[in-house]
């Protein structure tokens, strides 16, 4: 094990271990994985028990962060290497429908949902009226008519609620829109070597399907299982939604794979795999007091979508595209202790505050530490050099491009 990583003992109220209470594991990024009140299971929960995961509390879920005879950075390496399967239940799956679900939809979200092309999806973001971030999701066209978004669980209950009281409002007003909450197992399988495993299972070319394309398609004999080719390693790899009463099926045939070597991964690896690919972490990176510009997501709007500003906030995030945040997030590279989430960050002579990180680990890929937070924007130039201040001590640290590790999505 490359214990490059923090080792530490954690015990959590609460906390559901298959095999006892008190776990050892890695604390890789910000994120601790523990939370209290977490009464939710995914379909796979017995399934993880089996293959000895550890379980904690995450955003109202119980959900694995490491597997047996698996730490976090040997799990991470060979999700980069080989291929990992993720068990992402836990995300909310809606879908709309009806004549006007496009344009519903784009009077919530800053994205051109009008321009995909059919079985097509984007990247997008919920705003609020003052360009606040609500959440990042998935949302995609699909040959049957439909619009299936794919969403954080943390934000699950929020995210209802708001596109609940946009829904009647529209309805009200003669819309013909509607929306349907997807009760379906939804799994991750990422990594260099996913198209050798997963094409020996499906009826359909993979080399059809390019990055944030989706098809329904049966699965290892799993007939009706939405395939989408995406993920948040940076690995080409696909989630696939699947019948939950079939999610085990699949998993299993997945884990059985003779082209390559299929290993579980948990929430640790997801963490330091997304963020060496420099995507945000709801709640950690971005919130409801970020806006689009600030994220460095500007590239989320559509030109269609600005000229018309017709999205929530468009007002203030026109206006800051024009005039430039005040900050914005960036990517950094050090070495020596490794910077956590709520680091304060001062310029290269360690006397001006510039802001704060909100994500950072070791990056297992790279030997060097790894993270992003949001300075001010004269100082966010790559390559400038700034202070981390860590135990009461200043540590060198460079503004740096993300991702830190180059994507290799099937494009």
């Amino acid at each position: 094990m490359n214990r490059i990583f923090t080792k530490a003992w954690k015990t959590f109220s609460g906390l559901t271990n298959c095999h006892n209470l008190k776990i050892h594991y890695y604390i890789g990024c910000s994120r601790k994985y523990a939370s209290s009140g977490a009464t939710k299971r995914t379909c796979l929960y017995d399934f993880h028990c089996k293959n000895g995961a550890k379980m904690v509390p995450f955003g109202g879920w119980e959900m694995p962060v490491t597997y047996a005879q698996q730490g976090l950075s040997t799990s991470h390496l060979h999700v980069r290497s080989e291929v990992g399967l993720f068990d992402v239940s836990h995300m909310l799956q809606t879908k709309f429908t009806g004549k006007d679900n496009v344009a519903f939809i784009e009077s919530l979200v800053v994205g051109d949902v009008a321009a995909l092309k059919e079985n097509q999806g984007t990247l997008s973001l919920l705003t609020n009226t003052t360009g606040g971030i609500i959440d990042d999701l998935i949302v995609a066209k699909t040959h049957q008519g439909y619009i299936y978004v794919v969403s954080n669980a943390g934000c699950a209950e929020k995210d209802l609620d708001h596109i609940k009281k946009n829904l009647a409002e529209s309805q009200s007003k003669g819309m013909d829109v509607d929306m349907e909450v997807i009760d379906n197992g939804l799994l991750a399988l990422q990594g260099p070597k996913m198209a050798q495993v997963l094409q020996t299972g499906v009826d359909f070319d993979l080399s059809t399907l390019p990055f944030m394309t989706n098809t329904l398609a049966t699965v290892f004999g799993i007939p009706e299982c939405r395939v989408t080719r995406c993920g948040y390693t940076g690995e080409d790899g696909v989630e696939i939604s699947v019948c939950a009463d079939r999610a085990e099926e699949l998993a299993s045939a997945l884990l059985s794979s003779k082209e390559a070597k299929v290993n579980l991964a948990g929430l640790g690896a997801r963490d330091s795999l997304r963020l060496e690919a420099g995507l945000c972490l709801y709640g950690n990176d971005i919130d409801e007091e970020t806006t689009p510009v600030e994220a460095s997501l500007l590239w989320t709007i559509g030109k269609r979508r600005r000229a018309e500003a017709n999205f929530p906030g468009a007002d203030i995030i026109l206006q800051q595209i024009k005039d430039k945040p005040k900050s914005k997030r960036v990517g950094f590279l050090s070495t020596g202790a490794p910077a956590r989430a709520g680091t304060v960050v001062y310029d290269e002579a360690g006397e001006k505050v510039l802001g704060k990180l909100t994500s950072g680990c070791p990056s297992p890929s790279l030997n060097k530490n790894v993270s992003m937070g949001y300075i001010d924007t004269p100082y966010a130039k790559v390559g400038t050099n700034v202070k981390f201040e860590i135990r009461k001590k200043l540590i060198n640290a460079t503004v740096s491009k993300m991702p830190f590790v180059p994507a290799n999505y099937f494009t």
